[in-house]
C-alpha cells in the first residue's frame, strides 16, 4: 500500500494567505538574514485570529452617484469597459526602485479602468423598466390599453398602479439583497504589493494600474497581467532586463519553422525567478517556471519565488479576463426561469380558454361588444376582466424578489451568492463533495511526539525538516508552518538555524517527486535536505530493510491512528541519504462536524469526503466523523480496471476518496452527475476550478483562491460543513416560499376564471370590473411580504413537481369557486341568505372572495412554521380594506338584474352592506378556509401525489456507460507508408499513461 501521510491535493505550498499574526506584524521580517527572520518568526508568533484581508473603506465611495440621477453610470469605475485599451509603450518604461507617481496613477485609470474583472454596471433606470417585460406583463399592458379604449378610468390607474407597485417593489427589495451581498464581498478582495514613490504599498489589486511595479512571492495569486523583470533580491538585474526589452524591440519577427520546440532553452533568459501554477488555464499540473520578460497571468498561484514585475494589462485585458468576456453576455437564467415562462405561457393559455367559453356565453345573452360602458356586462369587459384575474402579474416580481431577498439572508451567515439561480441548484442537492481539511476538520495541525531513526538526534531532525520548508513567512504553507513553530518546543534545534546557513536553491512540493527539497550551505559544507511521503523519502534512501521496514511500520501505525506523516532525510555533500525520521501530525476533526452530518443526512444530503491523505488517514478520519468507511484510494478510478457501470457504481457507494487531484474531483462529479444527482463541490484551490464549474454547486470555502472564488457559484466566509448545511437549509426555505406563492398564485387564477366564467353563462353576471382591479391589486399587496415568511425546509432535496403543482393548485381553484357559488347562490333564496338586515350583492362577493383568497396563502406556505409578522400584517391591512369596501359600497355600481332574479327585499341600493352580514362572511370564510386546509393536508399526505414529478435521483444506463468507457480506450491512428507513399487512418487501443510516459 502507498502511503502518501499529507494532503496531496493542496500540495506544501498553497495555503494560508497571510499571516495569522496579522498584518501588523509583518514588517519586522522584512529585514536581515533569511535564517535570523526564521528564527525571530518561531520565538514572536503568537496565536491570533487571522484579520480580513480586505474591507470596505470609505475612499470605495469615492465618485459615488447621487440616488436620483438613477440613469447615470457609477464613476467609480472609469473606463471598465475599454477591455479592448492597448497600453503605450511608454507606461511600461517605470523605473523598478521609484515605480508609478501617485499623481499619475489616476490618468492612468481613467483610461485603463479597475483591475478586477466585474461585470457590466446595470442602468439602474433600465432595471427598473425590466420588471415591465415578460409575457406575463405584456398581457396586463394590452389590459391597460383595453381599459383605456372602453374609457375605465378607474381600472386604467389600478391596473398601472399595481405595474407599478410590483416594479417598484421589486427593484427595491432585489438592490437592497444586492446591497448586502455586496458589502461582503470587500472581505475577500485580493491585494497586491506595488512600488509607488519609490516605497512598497500594500494596496487592493484592484487599484493597480499598467506600469505599476509589483512583488510577485511564493503563495500569493499574481494580481495582474505582469512581465518579470529580475528577482527581488537582484535589482542590479534592472538593467539586463532593459537590455533584453530593447533587444526583442530591435528584432525582426522571426519565421515560424517546422519545430515549434527547436532551440527551446534559447527562449528563456537567465534562471527561473518564480514558478506559477497555470493549471486552471493551461491544465498542466506542475508548475511553470518563469524567467525574465516572461508574462505572469492573473489570478494564477505563484508556488517559488520571490520577483519584480511590471503589470502590462488591467483584469479586463488580461488573458484570463479576455476568456472571461465572451460568456460575460450570456445571462443564465437557469432552470427557474424556464419554470416560471412555463407557467406563465399555460395560465396564458388558459385564459384564452376561458375567454372563448365566456363570449360564447354572451353571445347566447345577447350581449353586445362594448356597451353600455357603465356596465360590466359587455364582451370586451368580460376580456379585460379575465385578463386581470388570469394573469399573475406578480408571479415573476415576487419569485425574483424572494431569491434576492433570500440571497441576503444568506449573507447574513457569510455564504455570498454569485448568482440567484444558484440559490435554486443548492435546494436541491442531494450529493456534498466535501474537502476534509478545514471543512471537516479544524484545519489546526499540530505535531506530536516524532518518530527518530536510531543514532539520530531529534534536535538535527528538526532542524532538517525547518530546512526544507518555504521561509516566505508572509504567506506560509499551514504544514510549513506548523513545522517550523514547532521549533519553540525544541530550542537546540533553533540553534543549529544561527549557525549561518545559506539556501541555494528551494524545490517546493510538486504531486510527482512527492517532496520538497532545499539545498542549503553551513560551513562550506552543502546539505541536500528533504520532506515529504513517507514512501518518497524512503525510496531516496539506501537504508537496510530492517530499518525500512521500521519506517513503513510507523507510517502505517500513524495512518491508523489519523495522523499524517512527512518522511525527513539529509545528503551531506555526495555521501549517501540520512533517513532521519518521520513527522506525526494532527488535524482534529471540528467539534459541531460529526453532528453537522447526522444532520446532513437527515436532509437527505449524503457526504462524501475527497481528500489528499492516505486512505489509512482517511478511513480513520470519516469513523471519527461517523460517516461510512467505504473509502477508496482515487487510483481505482483510473487506474483500477473499472468502467463503464462498475466505475459509476463504485463512485455512486463510497463514501469518500483519497489520495485525490483536482483531476479526481472532475472526474467524481462529472459521474455523480450522470447518474442524474445535484451535486454540490467545495474547493479553495485554482486547481479545484473546473471541478466547481463543472458541480451543479460550487463553493469555494473560506480562505479560497481567487481563481476558485471566481468559479464558484457561492463563495463562504465563514469555515466548516456546518455553514454549509445551514446555508442548505435556507435554500430550501426560499425555495418553499416560492412554490407556497405559485401554488397560491395559480388557485387564485382558477377560482376566479371558473366562478366568473360559470357565472357569465349561467346567470349573465360577473363581478364589476372596478372591484376587480383591486381584488389583483390585493393579492400582490399581501403576498409581496412572503419573501420575509418563517418558511419551513424539507427533509429532503427540493424539485419543483410540477404535476404536483398543478393538481393541487386546481383542487385549491375549484374548492374556492364552490365556496363562492354557495355564497352566491344562498343569495337567491326568500331569506337573503347570508344577507342579513340588507346588503350589496357585489360588495359580499367582493369580500368573500378577497378573505378567502388571502388567507389561501396560509394553507400553501404549510402549518410548520408561525408565518412572519411582516406577512400577516400585510393579510390583515388588506382585509380591513376589503371590509371597509363592503360596508360602505364603494365601486358597487348601479343596481342590476340576473337571470333568475334575486330578491330585491334585502339590497341595499346604495351599495351599503349591514356589519352583521360583514361578520357572517367573514365567519363562512374562515370556514371555507379550515375544509380547504384540511383538504391541502391531506392531499400532501398521499404518496404517490407527493412524489409526482420527483426524477429519480439514482438513475443508471447501463449499456450507454459500457459502451462509452469502452469508446474511451479506442484512438484514431495514423499510418504512412514511405515505400509506397500512401498512408490510411484505422481504431486502435489507447495507449496507458504509462506507455506514454515510456
Amino acid at each position: 500500500m502507498s502511503l502518501i501521510e499529507f494532503d496531496l491535493e493542496n500540495g506544501l505550498g498553497g495555503g494560508e494567505k497571510k499571516d495569522a499574526a496579522g498584518n501588523d506584524q509583518r514588517d519586522q521580517y522584512d529585514t536581515g538574514d533569511e535564517y535570523q527572520n526564521l528564527v525571530r518568526y518561531i520565538s514572536n508568533y503568537r496565536e491570533g485570529r487571522r484579520k480580513s484581508v480586505a474591507s470596505i473603506s470609505p475612499d470605495d465611495d469615492v465618485g459615488k452617484k447621487p440616488w436620483w440621477k438613477f440613469w447615470a453610470k457609477k464613476s467609480t469605475a472609469p473606463g471598465q469597459d475599454q477591455s479592448s485599451f492597448e497600453v503605450p509603450d511608454d507606461w511600461l518604461t517605470t523605473e523598478l526602485k521609484q515605480g508609478i507617481h501617485s499623481n499619475e496613477v489616476e490618468n492612468r485609470r481613467k483610461r485603463s479602468g479597475w483591475n478586477e474583472l466585474t461585470t457590466e454596471k446595470e442602468n439602474m433606470f433600465l432595471k427598473f423598466l425590466s420588471y415591465f417585460t415578460g409575457p406575463i406583463l405584456y398581457v396586463m399592458e394590452i389590459a391597460v390599453l383595453l381599459a383605456a379604449g372602453l374609457r375605465d378610468w378607474v381600472d386604467f390607474g389600478v391596473i398601472i398602479a399595481i405595474l407599478l407597485l410590483n416594479a417598484g417593489v421589486g427593484w427595491y427589495q432585489e438592490k437592497q439583497a444586492a446591497d448586502v451581498v455586496a458589502s461582503l464581498k470587500g472581505d475577500i478582495a485580493l491585494r497586491a504589493t506595488v512600488v509607488r514613490d519609490g516605497t512598497e504599498q500594500d494596496i487592493k489589486a484592484r487599484e493597480l494600474v499598467p506600469g505599476d511595479i509589483v512583488i510577485i512571492e511564493e503563495g500569493q495569486v499574481v494580481p495582474a497581467d505582469a512581465r518579470l523583470i529580475c528577482a527581488y533580491d537582484n535589482p542590479e538585474a534592472f538593467e539586463e532586463y532593459k537590455q533584453l526589452m530593447a533587444e526583442e524591440e530591435g528584432e525582426e519577427p522571426k519565421e515560424k519553422k517546422g519545430d515549434d520546440e527547436d532551440d527551446d532553452e534559447d527562449k528563456h533568459h537567465g534562471v527561473s525567478l518564480v514558478a506559477c501554477d497555470q493549471s486552471a488555464i493551461t491544465g498542466e499540473s506542475l508548475a511553470v517556471d518563469k524567467y525574465m520578460g516572461d508574462t505572469t497571468y492573473y489570478t494564477t498561484g505563484c508556488k517559488r519565488g520571490k520577483a519584480y514585475g511590471i503589470v502590462t494589462a488591467n483584469a479586463r485585458a488580461s488573458f484570463v479576463g479576455r476568456t472571461a468576456t465572451l460568456v460575460q453576455g450570456a445571462k443564465d437564467q437557469g432552470h427557474f426561469k424556464a419554470i416560471m415562462n412555463s407557467i406563465g405561457t399555460a395560465l396564458l393559455v388558459v385564459v384564452v380558454l376561458w375567454i372563448l367559453i365566456s363570449w360564447v356565453g354572451g353571445f347566447f345573452h345577447h350581449l353586445n361588444l362594448a356597451t353600455p360602458e357603465d356596465s360590466s356586462n359587455n364582451l370586451l369587459h368580460y376580456v379585460l376582466i379575465l385578463l386581470i384575474v388570469g394573469v399573475p402579474v406578480g408571479l415573476p416580481v415576487v419569485t425574483t424578489t424572494t431569491l434576492a431577498v433570500g440571497a441576503a439572508y444568506l449573507a447574513k451567515e457569510k455564504a455570498i451568492v454569485q448568482k440567484l439561480t444558484a440559490i435554486e441548484s443548492l435546494a436541491g442537492v442531494d450529493v456534498l463533495c466535501s474537502d476534509k481539511t478545514g471543512t471537516l476538520t479544524a484545519n489546526q495541525l499540530s505535531i506530536r511526539e516524532p518518530f527518530v531513526s536510531e543514532d539520530v538526534d531529534v534536535n538535527w531532525m528538526m532542524a532538517v525538516a525547518a530546512l526544507a520548508s518555504s521561509h516566505n513567512i508572509k504567506s506560509l504553507d499551514p504544514i510549513d508552518k506548523v513545522t517550523i513553530l514547532t521549533l519553540k518546543r525544541y530550542p537546540k534545534a533553533r540553534e543549529i538555524l544561527e549557525q549561518g546557513w545559506k539556501t541555494e536553491k528551494y524545490t517546493p512540493f510538486d504531486p510527482v517527486s512527492k517532496r520538497i527539497t532545499s539545498v542549503c550551505v553551513c560551513d562550506g559544507v552543502r546539505y541536500t535536505c528533504a520532506k515529504g511521503a513517507p514512501k518518497a523519502i524512503l525510496n531516496l534512501s539506501q537504508c537496510s530493510p530492517e530499518t525500512a521496514a521500521l519506517f513503513r511500520e510507523k507510517a502505517s501505525e500513524f495512518a491508523r491512528r489519523g495522523f499524517r506523516s512527512l518522511g525527513v532525510a539529509v545528503q551531506k555533500n555526495d555521501e549517501p541519504w540520512d533517513l532521519l525520521g518521520m513527522l506525526s501530525m494532527f488535524d482534529p476533526p471540528r467539534e459541531d462536524t460529526a453532528q453537522t452530518i447526522a444532520e446532513a443526512q437527515f436532509l437527505g444530503l449524503q457526504v462524501k469526503m475527497l481528500t489528499g491523505d492516505a486512505i489509512a488517514i482517511a478511513k480513520e478520519t470519516c469513523k471519527m466523523l461517523a460517516l461510512g468507511t467505504k473509502v477508496y484510494n482515487s487510483d481505482r478510478l483510473i487506474h483500477g480496471g473499472l468502467s463503464g457501470t462498475t466505475q459509476h457504481d463504485l463512485v455512486e457507494r463510497a463514501d469518500g476518496f483519497a489520495e485525490v487531484f483536482p483531476e479526481h474531483k472532475y472526474q467524481v462529479v462529472e459521474m455523480i452527475q450522470q447518474r442524474g444527482h445535484l451535486t454540490a463541490m467545495t474547493g479553495d484551490g485554482v486547481n479545484d476550478a473546473p471541478s466547481l464549474k463543472k458541480s451543479d454547486c460550487g463553493i469555494a470555502v473560506e480562505g479560497a483562491s481567487e481563481a476558485a472564488q471566481a468559479a464558484a457559484d457561492i463563495v463562504f466566509l465563514a469555515p466548516g460543513l456546518s455553514t454549509i448545511v445551514s446555508a442548505i437549509k435556507i435554500a430550501r426555505q426560499i425555495f418553499q416560499r416560492m412554490k407556497a406563492y405559485i401554488q397560491y398564485r395559480i388557485a387564485l387564477c382558477f377560482h376566479l376564471e371558473i366562478y366568473l366564467v360559470t357565472s357569465m353563462v349561467i346567470i349573465n353576471e360577473t363581478v364589476r370590473v372596478d372591484l376587480i382591479v383591486f381584488l389583483a391589486l390585493f393579492a400582490d399587496l399581501a403576498t409581496i411580504a412572503v419573501a420575509y415568511d418563517n418558511a419551513h425546509y424539507e427533509a429532503r432535496p427540493v424539485e419543483w413537481q410540477l404535476p404536483k403543482i398543478w393538481i393541487i393548485s386546481v383542487m385549491l381553484g375549484v374548492l374556492l369557486a364552490i365556496a363562492t357559488w354557495i355564497l352566491r347562490g344562498s343569495l337567491f333564496l326568500p331569506s337573503g341568505g347570508f344577507i342579513q338586515n340588507f346588503g350589496n350583492i357585489q360588495e359580499v362577493l367582493f369580500l368573500e372572495i378577497s378573505l378567502t383568497e388571502n388567507w389561501l396563502i396560509f394553507v400553501t406556505r404549510g402549518g410548520q412554521t408561525y408565518p412572519s409578522l411582516q406577512l400577516v400584517g400585510a393579510i390583515f391591512g388588506v382585509d380591513v380594506l376589503s371590509t371597509l369596501f363592503c360596508i360602505f359600497g364603494w365601486l358597487s355600481g348601479p343596481s342590476y338584474q340576473t337571470t333568475p332574479p334575486t330578491h330585491p327585499q334585502f339590497i341595499d341600493n346604495n351599495g351599503r352592506t349591514s356589519v352583521v352580514t360583514v361578520v357572517v362572511v367573514w365567519c363562512y370564510s374562515i370556514g371555507v378556509t379550515i375544509v380547504i386546509a384540511i383538504v391541502y393536508f391531506l392531499m400532501n399526505k398521499v404518496s404517490w401525489l407527493d412524489n409526482l414529478g420527483r426524477k429519480k435521483r439514482s438513475r443508471q444506463d447501463t449499456s450507454m456507460e459500457n459502451i462509452l468507457a469502452h469508446l474511451s480506450k479506442v484512438a484514431i491512428e495514423h499510418e504512412r507508408d514511405d515505400v509506397k507513399g500512401t498512408s490510411r487512418f484505422h481504431l486502435a487501443s489507447k495507449a496507458t499513461e504509462a506507455e506514454m510516459d515510456e
